[in-house]
């Protein structure tokens, strides 16, 4: 793929990536074994990235839908650079606590809701419409290679140097992102809406979502396949650390294997795009997200422990490559340029919402019914999204030239 811009955006995304996958396991490390964080107060760190979501995600759609969106990025970047430098900076002065590491974990998620709707906005100015679902899978597999290559470094840099240090390789990461960002050369204008009614604008986003007839069953979809996810990802860390007995590096090489199975599921996506069509692409992401986590609870401290987790881990991140990229370039061709921003952020704002419900409870249900009890339920609820989906209009979607 020859473009420029999309090449340098692409660069752009690979150097952060890299740097957010050390931070989520370096943040997992630092409130459990510096800050000795209980269950409940883990799935509300992990919540707190994803509240401003919640709450200010369909404004930050609209705002993206009024600006230019290189900016948006750019700006973004270096702020979430200077927000996660203080971080190592509070731990070296004794001042870090919990209250302040949700705080601040808070205000990165702020800026990473901005930064999220444009970003997906922003792609189809570089790439045309023909391209832009093999562009959403190169995307995938920088992202399934960071998620493989940061856990890894996490591992080896917190045992090295400690969770703060790798925090601050990702504060570098942000930095580098936004100075490649500032040389893409992209014709963007500002967008001129026909209202500047804020309240009027929301409601045109969701309406668009929600009345369509494929895109609302995807993200009524999607919004259970976050809720049930979140439950997992703040139980797994704890599963594994303490219920299982690992240290850091095996709980670093876990996340790698979702890595390295999403790499090969994005590779896989554009030919099951094409062999079966974007829905039913979707959905056998869909269904391999519960088959993989179901390997999960049979996880022990011996060997064959160890198998499961990676392959259980594997097969998630298969799910999320596969199904991804089909996902994105359904949308972006289905929905008008002047409804990308809100488009994109009702769906991801709402998904990541899940997330604050999810987090929390995963880690109450975690403290009181135990982690494989748990995951257990979370499995669960991950099928029943998988069936619904099977049978609603996103069987019948198809990519738009």
């Amino acid at each position: 793929m020859a473009h420029s811009g999309f090449v340098r955006f692409w660069a752009a995304d690979t150097v952060s990536l890299v740097g957010t996958y050390v931070t989520a396991l370096a943040l997992a490390v630092l409130a459990e074994k510096q800050l000795h964080s209980s269950n409940a107060e883990f799935g509300a760190l992990n919540a707190a990235r994803w509240v401003p979501y919640l709450l200010f995600g369909l404004i930050a759609g609209v705002l993206v839908d009024r600006y230019r969106r290189r900016p948006i990025l750019i700006g973004a970047d270096f702020a979430r650079a200077g927000l996660l430098g203080l971080i190592p900076l509070l731990t070296v002065t004794g001042l870090l606590t919990m209250p302040i590491l949700i705080g601040i974990v808070a205000v990165f998620g702020t800026l990473s809701l901005v930064y999220d709707a444009a970003h997906q906005s922003f792609l189809p100015q570089l790439v045309p419409a023909a391209l832009l679902t093999e562009a959403n899978a190169r995307l995938e597999q920088t992202n399934s290679v960071a998620q493989g290559a940061g856990p890894a470094l996490a591992g080896w840099l917190i045992k090295v140097a400690g969770a703060p240090v790798a925090i601050l390789v990702d504060a570098v990461s942000y930095f580098f992102s936004g100075l490649m960002l500032r040389k893409i050369q992209v014709p963007e204008r500002s967008p001129q809406p026909e209202s500047r009614h804020l309240g009027r604008e929301i409601r045109e986003g969701l309406a668009w979502v929600y009345t369509h007839r494929v895109l609302a069953p995807l993200a009524i979809s999607s919004h259970a396949w976050f809720l049930f996810n979140g439950m997992v990802m703040t139980v797994l860390p704890f599963f594994v650390l303490r219920g299982l007995g690992f240290d850091e590096f095996v709980l670093g090489l876990t996340m790698a294997a979702a890595g390295a199975g999403g790499a090969a599921g994005a590779s896989l996506s554009g030919r099951a795009v094409r062999r079966l069509g974007a829905g039913r692409a979707i959905i056998a992401g869909r269904w391999l997200t519960p088959v993989g986590y179901g390997l999960i609870p049979f996880a022990t401290n011996a060997t064959t422990g160890l198998v499961l987790l990676f392959a259980g881990q594997f097969v998630f991140g298969m799910s999320i490559g596969l199904d991804g990229p089909a996902e994105m370039g359904y949308r972006q061709t289905v929905t008008p340029d002047r409804l990308q921003g809100r488009m994109n952020a009702t769906m991801r704002s709402i998904n990541r919402g899940m997330i604050v419900f999810g987090a929390p409870l995963g880690g109450i249900l975690g403290d009181h019914l135990g982690h494989r009890a748990t995951l257990w339920i979370a499995i669960a609820g991950l099928a029943g999204q998988a069936i619904a989906i099977s049978f609603s209009q996103v069987r019948t979607a198809r990519l738009v030239s």
